[in-house]
């Protein structure tokens, strides 16, 4: 039997394997989103990726988590779960593997600095920048100089990124609105384009619910908080950062508690310490760490029964609303039990009041903020100079001192932690 006769992807319209530019197949017998995810896998902006502070800098404790690692997890749990529910794998672990491709150096760190630093032509965004990357600043597939500017504006002749099909940028677009458009709270930080990106926007919603994620996204963004809170424990506990016996102490349950709320806003206290007794409960929740090659297995069998407990949840939820069948695009919504999403918010808390919040955490981002900072002005005033051929070309070809701006803030998101620390002593220092 011909093992192409039915192909996953058989199940998307014509219009969600479509790209912003048109181009034939090299290579008969693979699919639009096999080709998708071998893009993003081989690109330089994914590779960077390895530079970027997860939970800890790089190169500052032996195997860290970066967000290279996180995106490889989160995409190996997306693929699966996503499959399990009816959608092409390739075309979730492209979306998983492409969702953070947009952070900046120092990771949440730079980001908000970047945002400061960029407030004169729009903020800055991780994922807006994601989808900035994908279409237009990691070359791959440039436009025609004589194409119709109506058609491909405002880049004829410019990068069209990776040139991923429409079903892709939508499975990776994690928040589908402008800057303070959320649909349900205005004042909200996260958005998924820039202004000068709506064009492609457009085009790669063009069809879709106004301010919905497509089911691929939302399979995208449950993996990517599966992951990351449960290996942000796990490094934690490994590194000796995390006490488990402190987690059945009254006065931490409330300061955990506190940090869970912005995370799972709808749940009470009540609701949070039974949450975490659930998962204290657990055989596989570890009584205490001490290192030993036993106690390292423990840590990756409670990783497996974690990411398996959140996963199955919101299969059976899922399928339980939606019943059996091929489950795709905006077909349907993931459905994640309440109480599951409360368990998932506590393992958040307990990462962030014992991993990031420790005192000397705090000054490091200090000095990342400074740094960001520093950069954006000094590269700012001084461009060209400084900037890289690329962003040097976008500022000379800028039509205001917004685009100008834009382009240095391209550059300083493009770099790594040690990149953006090197050319900060080298410009700055």
């Amino acid at each position: 039997m011909d093992d192409t006769a039915h192909r996953p992807e058989d199940s998307y319209a014509p219009s969600a394997e479509a790209r912003w530019l048109p181009e034939p197949d090299k290579r008969p017998g693979r699919t639009a989103f096999q080709r998708d995810r071998a893009r993003v896998l081989h690109s330089a902006a994914l590779r960077r990726l390895a530079g970027i502070t997860q939970v800890v800098a790089p190169m500052t404790s032996d195997f860290p988590r970066t967000r290279l690692t996180h995106s490889l997890e989160c995409a190996q749990v997306g693929r699966e779960l996503g499959a399990a529910l009816g959608c092409d794998p390739d075309l979730v672990e492209t979306g998983c593997l492409a969702h953070d491709i947009g952070h900046p150096p120092f990771g949440h760190t730079g980001e908000e600095a970047l945002d400061q630093a960029a407030e004169a032509c729009g903020g800055f965004e991780g994922n807006a920048q994601s989808l900035r990357i994908l279409t237009r600043l990691e070359p791959k597939r440039f436009a025609p100089l004589d194409e119709e500017p109506a058609r491909l504006a405002p880049w004829p002749g410019h990068s069209v990124g990776l040139n991923l099909t429409r079903a892709a940028l939508d499975a990776a677009t994690k928040y589908p609105w402008t800057r303070g458009a959320h649909p349900t709270d205005p004042a909200s930080t996260k958005y998924g384009v820039y202004a000068d990106d709506l064009p492609v926007f457009r085009w790669l919603r063009k069809g879709s619910p106004a301010d919905r994620k497509c089911f691929e996204a939302t399979v995208m963004d449950w993996s990517d908080d599966v992951a990351y809170s449960t290996h942000d424990v796990e490094d934690g506990l490994q590194a000796g950062h995390i006490d488990p016996a402190a987690l059945r102490s009254a006065e931490e349950r409330a300061e955990l508690f506190k940090i869970a709320e912005r995370y799972a806003p709808e749940a009470d206290p009540e609701e949070f310490g039974e949450a975490l007794d659930r998962l204290l409960a657990q055989e596989w929740w570890p009584r205490s760490y001490d290192g030993s090659a036993r106690a390292r297995a423990g840590l990756k069998d409670l990783t497996s029964q974690l990411i398996g407990r959140f996963c199955l949840a919101a299969e059976q939820a899922t399928r339980a609303r939606y019943g059996p069948g091929r489950l795709t695009r905006y077909a349907a919504e993931l459905v994640v039990p309440a109480a599951v999403r409360v368990e998932c918010a506590v393992l958040k808390a307990v990462a962030v009041r014992y991993v990031m919040q420790r005192d000397e955490q705090a000054q490091l981002r200090s000095r990342q903020r400074i740094v960001i900072a520093e950069l954006a002005d000094t590269l700012y005033r001084t461009a060209p100079h400084g900037l890289d051929p690329v962003f040097a070309a976008l500022h000379r070809e800028a039509e205001d001192d917004r685009a100008a701006l834009r382009a240095v803030i391209d550059q300083i998101a493009t770099l790594t932690d040690a990149s953006a620390l090197a050319l900060h002593a080298k410009l700055c220092g």
